[in-house]
């Protein structure tokens, strides 16, 4: 039985600890906030409750496997899990409005088509197919086995198979997302739609690979699933199965370093001088923390890991309404921004601007979340850069303006509201600027890939969000289970099978 050091109680690390514990070790995860979860946060006023962080959760399957393994009662005995039906509704600027059904290829075939025109549920249906096989050649080296040692492979191979294009004479092929869905959705509202899931990871979808097709096609292919009470009950669920495996908490722990012992791991320090031994350590951290808590992990060779991709940050409003949710509601309804270009150029810094964004509305349908069945808890998010400092202060009210485009009496109802920014974010999970990780994707040099659950420390793992393979709620359940088998399998651990 070896003594495991867990460093943060985000998603990732909580995952690792139960698996971990499973395995017959002695696990105590030392957390620096009064809290666990990471991002799954949850803010109460009212009566009302709202999640704070990731409101949806797809590919429910990591944490299916993540409770079957760790005991007895199954995801669904512990949190009651639902399918969101439709899956999402689209605001387009130019006013046109779909709903596309949950896990439907045909259903959604038929909406687009119906709401966009003949031909446009086709064109979506084929790249849907080509996704696909950019899924099956992805999957299991991003998502299921640890960091290849000669990850340059994934960078240098762009697995989406693009339709060629011609163009001033030349045959090319889509390099980006947003060339797939100029060249081969043909359809400013389909490209909205396309881009739309970039845009929500905080990715640019003029540079962001077209392996970034992967991410509409786990949500068309696995589904959007609601935790009833909110997200923030997943991370209870998870919190109480370490607990059960005799997972020990330290809240208000805060880790100042790795202790390092005949090359090697061997504790941790905290900021009280505290010293506390094991035989491994898993950090569950930003990157810049974990290059301040082990100097060694710091050090990088060139080839050694792939580049950190960049972040960004989200602005989410929590909005209190008085009134009743109207029957036939959709959960999540995305208002796109009216002047794209223009939305980009402001987030990605290449100008400065007053822009109305685009926007994410949940409308959750749960009793939970209210004080009584005549009011409404809604929250409204928009992507932001990740850096320190309040957003505009007229950010608020424009994305409220927005989000009338999606509830259109929103203002008459509004009884109160709430700004959450990144330095929320930050202080939650200890990113700097409150950025959020975004999920591994093959190509485009290893930009977008993340650095090893290994470290040049042996016995020193990272997992969650900002290690391999990266940001998402079914991301980080994949990275404790692959740091779970590094460390009870050893090196030659290859993921499941």
């Amino acid at each position: 039985m070896a003594r495991i050091a867990v460093i943060g109680a985000g998603m990732g690390a909580l995952a690792a600890a139960a698996r971990l514990a499973v395995a017959g070790h002695r696990v105590t995860v030392y957390e620096r906030t009064d809290t666990y979860g990471g991002a799954l946060r949850r803010f109460e006023r009212d009566g009302f409750s709202f999640d704070t962080g990731p409101g949806l959760l797809p590919l429910p399957a990591v944490y299916r496997d993540l409770f079957v393994k760790t005991g007895k009662e199954p995801l669904e005995a512990c949190v009651d899990l639902v399918q969101v039906d439709p899956s999402s509704r689209h605001v387009f600027a130019d006013g046109t409005r779909v709903s596309l059904p949950n896990a439907s290829r045909a259903g959604v075939v038929a909406a687009l088509d119906e709401a966009l025109g003949s031909g446009a549920g086709r064109r979506w249906g084929d790249f849907l197919v080509r996704a696909r096989e950019a899924w099956d050649r992805t999957r299991r080296p991003l998502l299921e086995e640890p960091l290849w040692p000669n990850w340059q492979v994934l960078a240098e191979r762009e697995p989406y198979p693009a339709v060629p294009h011609k163009r001033l004479l030349r045959t090319r092929r889509a390099g980006t997302l947003a060339e797939v869905g100029a060249w081969e959705l043909r359809d400013a509202r389909l490209a909205a739609l396309l881009e739309s899931h970039a845009l929500a990871q905080g990715l640019d979808p003029r540079t962001t690979p077209a392996s970034a097709a992967v991410l509409p096609y786990m949500e068309h292919a696995f589904g959007t699933w609601y935790v009833r009470g909110g997200l923030r009950e997943l991370a209870r669920a998870v919190y109480e199965r370490c607990v059960a495996r005799k997972v020990e908490f330290r809240f208000g722990a805060d880790v100042t370093g790795v202790l390092e012992k005949d090359g090697r791991a061997s504790g941790v320090e905290l900021a009280d001088g505290t010293v506390e031994e094991a035989d491994f350590v898993v950090a569950g951290v930003a990157p810049g923390t974990l290059d301040r808590l082990s100097a060694q992990a710091a050090v990088r060779g060139d080839g050694e890991v792939p580049p950190q991709p960049a972040a960004a940050s989200r602005v989410t409003v929590l909005l209190a309404l008085r009134g009743a949710r109207p029957e036939g509601t959709a959960h999540r309804t995305v208002v796109h921004a009216a002047d794209r270009e223009a939305e980009l150029a402001a987030l990605f810094g290449e100008a400065a601007g007053n822009t109305r964004p685009t926007v994410t509305v949940r409308r959750p349908d749960d009793p939970e979340l209210v004080p009584d069945p005549d009011h409404e808890a809604v929250t409204v998010t928009t992507v932001v850069p990740a850096r320190p400092g309040e957003p505009r202060d007229d950010l608020a009210d424009n994305m409220i303006t927005v989000a009338e485009r999606a509830v259109p009496d929103l203002r008459d109802r509004l009884l109160w509201h709430e700004v959450r920014t990144p330095a929320d974010i930050a202080g939650a999970t200890g990113a700097e600027g409150g950025a959020v990780p975004v999920p591994a994707l093959a190509a485009d040099g290893g930009r977008l890939l993340h650095p090893s659950n290994s470290t040049r420390v042996p016995g020193l793992f990272t997992v969650g969000g900002w290690a391999h393979p990266g940001g998402g709620l079914p991301h980080a359940g994949m990275s404790g289970a692959l740091v779970a088998g590094l460390i009870v399998e050893g090196p030659e651990f290859r993921g499941s099978q």
